[in-house]
């Protein structure tokens, strides 16, 4: 964490929120703490919560009751230092434009309005594309790339921005085996920068290996910490109830559908 980051502060932390819609709960009472340099699973089932949460991350939804701050300060103050990967459905992914503009727009943050990307902005996208294997790609149009293609250039917009904090909307839901390896690269090489990265992620089976914390969340959140800790069969049939076990045979994969919620 850089030198404004208050001292003790988390890059994450959030107290008693509850986040409503039209009266309906759909976070409650939740209390969680982002430790610094790590990568975060958020887990649970369809329409517990886990994009909402996110989003009350990056101050996007009001809080019913209690706070959230990022890195010691309310969300707005610190936008400039988290980068957020949506759900790839929620993108209009026929917009006109092709892969490195859509990098380059992670370099607005850090120009203002007032500037354009100048020559070292694009080569900076560039270097992004190039960590994300999609360099090559970089004069084709969002529209013609497949859906893992999409995924890791949005990713690589991130990059760009230079962020703290990575918040990361189901980035592995959907994509190809191949897409699946450079985004867990990805993921492993900002945790060694020295980043935060927290994941909404739907696959039970692959926590273990690709992360160091988790948080079970139902509406509620059942339990956060370390995976060895706290990812086990008791916990996740408290996150998940009767509708999915946790497979741990050879060869089983638990895997709970991805949804925005």
């Amino acid at each position: 964490m850089d030198d404004a980051t208050p001292a003790g502060a988390f890059p994450v932390e959030i107290r008693d929120l509850t986040v409503a819609y039209q009266s309906r709960p759909v976070l409650w009472d939740v209390d969680l703490a982002v430790r610094p340099g790590r990568l975060t699973a958020v887990v649970g089932p369809n329409g517990a919560g886990k994009s909402t949460l996110l989003k009350a991350m990056l101050g996007l939804v009001p809080a019913a009751s209690g706070w959230v701050k990022v890195f010691g300060e309310p969300p707005a103050r610190q936008r400039r230092r988290v980068a957020y990967v949506p759900q790839r459905g929620s993108v209009d992914w026929d917009f006109p434009t092709n892969a490195l503009d859509v990098v380059e727009m992670g370099r607005y943050g850090s120009l203002g309005w007032l500037r354009r990307p100048g020559r070292a902005d694009r080569e900076a996208a560039i270097a992004c594309l190039r960590r994300v294997g999609m360099d090559a790609f970089a004069s084709r149009q969002i529209s013609q790339l497949s859906g893992g293609q999409q995924q890791r250039v949005f990713l690589a917009r991130a990059l760009a921005q230079g962020a703290d904090l990575y918040v990361m909307d189901e980035p592995l839901a959907g994509v190809d085996a191949v897409t699946e390896r450079a985004v867990v690269a990805l993921l492993q090489g900002l945790r060694a920068d020295g980043k935060t990265v927290i994941v909404v992620h739907h696959d039970l089976q692959t926590v273990p290996s690709y992360f160091d914390e988790v948080a079970l969340l139902n509406v509620r959140l059942v339990a956060a910490g370390p995976v060895e800790d706290v990812f086990s069969p008791e916990n996740l049939q408290a996150t998940y109830g009767g509708r999915i076990g946790f497979l741990d045979a050879p060869g089983a994969k638990a895997t709970a559908a991805s949804a925005a919620d």
